[in-house]
């Protein structure tokens, strides 16, 4: 008996079906601007210093972002050294927390006590440490790198360990099988049977580095930051300034998101864990 091929629809159907999606999240968008465009210039149910419309978060948007005044480009400013930030600090967490994890998974002593550690520690919310990293680090970018590093080398760790445990033992057999011992079976036959479930720790650690990016530069006060646009949106009572660097924030993170999304669903394909729709 031979088993058919999973019944895959066309590219051109695929396209259709993703053009649809699109057409409905843009609808969506507008939908929500006309509700806002309604309930701030319209009907004018709060003043606008409490919820500002539309074309005011948009004026703070584009005079922080392209703006050629003095204190203009503030926002691009910030966004590109909360970037460079979160860019690091997750670099050195995907590395910290690969070692960690390859080492738990190799190690049954190390797994159960820092094992379960870690998982304690990964239920207090980022903003719970900065007060740590402030007392140890001062008032700097080196608090705020601390920050980040933790919340994201916790789930990298976590994810790296359990993807390495949850190896199918076959795999295991099949390369010890074929000669392959200590760390040759685990980078020849355990990793990349794992980078799936790894990706997704990946993915993880990404959305909580991110927000404890913006949490540390909140508290610190990181000059040049999206954090710091936050706060001198708050000191100067301009919630325009606030929304604006909100909806950036939340955009980054999400293009980011969808990014890691992508190639992980790319993966999986690759893997035949996932079938296109």
């Amino acid at each position: 008996m031979t088993i058919s091929p999973p019944l895959q629809a066309p590219p051109a159907t695929r396209r259709a079906a993703r053009g649809r999606m699109l057409l409905w999240q843009l609808l969506g968008l507008v939908l929500l601007l006309a509700l806002w465009w309604l309930v701030t210039d319209v009907l004018r149910l709060y003043p606008p210093y409490v919820f500002p419309s539309p074309r005011a978060v948009w004026t703070e948007i584009s005079y922080g972002l392209w703006g050629s005044g003095p204190q203009d480009g503030r926002l691009l400013a910030g966004i590109g050294n909360s970037l460079r930030r979160v860019l690091v600090g997750y670099a050195v967490a995907v590395l910290l927390g690969g070692v960690v994890g390859l080492l738990m998974s190799a190690w049954r002593p190390l797994r159960e006590t820092l094992g379960a550690y870690l998982t304690g520690v990964q239920s207090v919310p980022s903003i719970a440490f900065v007060p740590f990293a402030i007392l140890f680090f001062g008032l700097n970018e080196r608090a705020v790198l601390f920050v980040v590093i933790l919340e994201g080398f916790i789930p990298i760790a976590l994810a790296v360990s359990g993807a390495l445990m949850n190896v199918p033992p076959a795999l295991r057999v099949a390369g010890r099988t074929l000669g392959a011992r200590g760390l040759g079976l685990t980078t020849g036959v355990l990793l990349p049977s794992a980078v799936p479930s790894i990706l997704t720790g990946l993915r993880t650690a990404w959305s909580f580095a991110w927000r404890a990016l913006v949490g540390g530069e909140l508290l610190v006060s990181a000059s040049a930051s999206l954090g710091a646009q936050l706060e001198i949106g708050r000191n100067t009572a301009n919630m325009a300034l606030v929304i604006a660097t909100i909806l950036i924030i939340g955009t980054i993170g999400g293009l980011f998101d969808a990014l890691l999304r992508a190639l992980e669903a790319r993966v999986r394909r690759d893997y035949g864990l996932e079938v296109p729709q």
